[in-house]
């Protein structure tokens, strides 16, 4: 074999080390990650103000081809692109990767060994080094043992080598931006788990009835909304303020098991949901479900109802009473609310007159009975394993951020013949580390009774 084959071999098999330099010196780079997060940021602002997996109608009524919105945003595009989709979308997915694998690179590339180079012992040997330092001073006499305990005073870990001296505090200064790095890499772990493993649905469910999670409107590729239990509406009540205003809807939920057995069980309003099995049920809306009527002797029987549309878009729910066997006839009643009185009017349309809770109105030769009012509660349900996840993440990155504003200061001292030198530098905090410098300073010659040459 020849040198030149040698050489050429030599250099194929370092061609795989040098790729994977290159690469990484690249996927570490600042501006490559400061690039992805706006890009992460820019389609996340998207992702929120474009409604999510609305329907292929929604998109066609609301982003139509004539006029475009912005001159180039039509239901196609928006389709095409997987803005109906954004955060489940590929492109998505890997800008978090790429994202996250930056800040891997980053932190094995510079942070750790910026951490490894604080936590060794860098002794000063030579006068000439302390003049690269911001502050530093040269002193007629001095010793390192009139040092040391004002550098304890001011609690910084020395290391002492014959004449020479290294002190340092505040290394967690240091390991902050890790825990960041850290922190943020684990909140795109928990983003990623929670778009693929979490769902949305929304149920309307009367009270007294016993549901399970079904009506799913949004659901990550491996979500599973199946559950082998169900959950009961014992019942929906709202409490309205003097004005007859809403004031806060409850409903009474109880979560039961296949066999019937109670699992847990909660009181929900606005703000304040029932959490069970990593499933989040939201107290969100409400609706009239029906009404219990009884017309003279009969039995107590429970007809539906139905929201009607009204010009002015108040909410008015209404429903149809048959009066005779043959459902020939009727009456009709309207409600507007669940505070327990409705409008009657017979089979003509005319206005009857209204009727409260227990109470009875004669109407077409009949006694008709407002039993009570049925409400519907609105539940708006999730289902989100990530969340613990980013809380996490999130947990890590505030925490490293108030680690990160510990200043890393660095102090250095040598004892040469009758010449004394001292200086240090710091990161942050550079006024604060001054002041600390001088009253070091000050308590050396106040000790040695010396008066420094050079400052």
């Amino acid at each position: 074999m020849t040198a030149s084959d040698s050489s050429v071999n030599s250099n194929w098999s370092d061609f795989p080390q040098k790729l994977w330099r290159k690469g990484l010196k690249w996927i570490a780079n600042l501006k490559l990650a400061i690039a992805l997060l706006l890009l992460i940021a820019l389609f996340s602002i998207a992702g929120t103000v474009i409604d999510q997996n609305a329907g292929l109608a929604f998109y066609q009524a609301n982003y139509p081809e004539d006029p475009a919105l912005f001159g180039f945003l039509t239901w196609k595009v928006l389709l095409a692109m997987g803005l109906d989709h954004v955060y489940t979308t590929w492109w998505y997915v890997l800008l978090l990767v790429v994202f996250g694998a930056s800040l891997v690179a980053c932190t094995f590339r510079r942070q750790l060994p910026a951490l490894k180079a604080a936590k060794n012992w860098n002794y000063y040997s030579q006068a000439r080094q302390f003049k690269k330092l911001a502050l530093s001073t040269e002193l007629n006499q001095g010793s390192l043992d009139t040092l040391v305990p004002h550098l304890e005073q001011k609690r910084y870990k020395i290391a002492r080598d014959g004449d020479k001296l290294y002190a340092n505090k505040g290394i967690a200064g240091r390991i902050g931006p890790i825990i960041v790095h850290i922190g943020m890499i684990v909140t795109l772990i928990g983003s990623i788990i929670g778009a693929f493993g979490g769902f949305m649905a929304q149920e309307m469910i009367p009270s007294g009835v016993n549901f399970k999670v079904n009506n799913v409107f949004e659901a990550g590729r491996f979500a599973n909304s199946d559950r082998p239990w169900s959950v009961n509406v014992n019942r929906f009540w709202i409490d309205y303020t003097p004005n007859g205003d809403i004031d806060q809807f409850y409903s009474d939920l109880t979560v039961v098991s296949e066999d019937g057995y109670e699992l847990d069980h909660e009181v929900i309003s606005v703000n304040h949901p029932l959490r069970y099995d990593g499933i989040t049920f939201y107290q969100t809306s409400w609706a009239i479900a029906g009404v219990r009527v009884q017309l003279n002797n009969s039995p107590i029987f429970q007809l539906p109802a139905a929201q009607i549309p009204t010009e002015n878009g108040a909410k008015l729910w209404g429903t149809w009473v048959p009066t005779a066997t043959d459902m020939s006839t009727g009456v009709s009643i309207l409600m507007q609310d669940l505070q327990g009185s409705a409008l009657v009017y017979d089979a003509k349309g005319d206005l009857v007159g209204a009727v409260r809770e227990g109470d009875r109105l004669d109407v077409d030769g009949i006694s008709l009975k407002l039993v009570s009012l049925v409400g519907s509660t609105g539940l708006q349900i999730k289902a989100d394993p990530g969340v613990p996840i980013v809380y996490a993440g999130f947990f890590l990155v505030m925490v490293g951020v108030v680690m990160s504003y510990i200043s890393y200061s660095q102090v250095w001292a040598l004892q040469d013949g009758d010449r004394f030198y001292f200086g240090g530098k710091t990161n942050r905090a550079q006024v604060t580390f001054e002041r600390e410098l001088l009253e070091i300073i000050q308590a050396i010659e106040s000790t040695s009774t010396q008066t420094p040459v050079t400052n």
